[in-house]
């Protein structure tokens, strides 16, 4: 199953999706009736990289003996072939259904993603070779580190299609952003929109932090009355 529209978001939409935070993308989200997109309790290995790219969804289910014992074949497992699947702005989604009981990807198949063009790699479960990742100039998520492999707890079932990770609904072509604090799921819908309004959000945040600085009160300025979006706006301009 691959029907994404992978690049569909326009170059000021994904710069600025670049920029902004995943706070800000939240808050724009919310206004818009989405009010579940955050992914909870998700470490970033490499804080000092953003990652912005499109869903490419891996669903994990747990291991059977006569399923997930002897050699990994390249041709037939699922992880595998999604590795080899994931493409230019990509984003690896994984829903281990939270359990850290084993490395649901390593650092080798991690590289492997990035030669491919993949902007990141995110679990719900546990990452391999947590220091080997933090070696990779590809961003990863994960709620912690574990040393067994992936076939010693799970089965990959199925990429590319709806999955839940970290309680959020991802579907493939969905977009995602990461940044230290995190990582959020913009349906593909919104993504243009919420991408722009969110810059827009910032700037005025920006210009209420200087005068808030610069010692004016919150009434008025924070939240901004038309007056003070005036002088936005004139800021802006200069």
């Amino acid at each position: 199953m691959d029907d994404r529209p992978t690049g569909y978001l326009s170059v000021e939409a994904v710069a600025a999706l670049r920029r902004v935070s995943t706070a800000t993308l939240t808050s724009q989200l919310y206004r818009r009736g989405f009010h579940n997109t955050f992914l909870s309790g998700l470490t970033a290995l490499r804080p000092d990289l953003r990652m912005v790219g499109y869903a490419f969804t891996l669903r994990w289910v747990p291991m059977r003996e006569d399923l997930d014992s002897g050699t990994v074949d390249n041709l037939t497992n699922v992880q595998r072939l999604a590795v080899e699947a994931v493409g230019p702005e990509d984003v690896l989604v994984m829903d281990a259904g939270g359990d850290l009981g084993a490395g649901t990807l390593g650092n080798i198949l991690a590289s492997r993603a990035l030669a491919r063009g993949a902007t990141g790699v995110v679990t719900d479960g546990a990452l391999r070779d947590v220091t080997g990742f933090r070696d990779i100039e590809i961003a990863s998520y994960a709620r912690g580190g574990h040393g067994a492999n992936s076939s010693s707890r799970f089965h990959p079932a199925d990429m590319n299609v709806p999955i839940g990770c970290a309680g959020v609904l991802v579907m493939p072509g969905d977009v995602v952003v990461g940044d230290a604090d995190g990582v959020v799921v913009i349906p593909r819908a919104a993504a243009e929109e919420v991408a722009l309004s969110s810059l827009e959000q910032e700037d005025l945040e920006a210009f209420v932090l200087e005068k808030i600085q610069g010692g004016a009160g919150l009434v008025g300025v924070y939240p901004p009355d038309a007056r003070t979006r005036a002088e936005f706006d004139a800021w802006r301009g200069r």
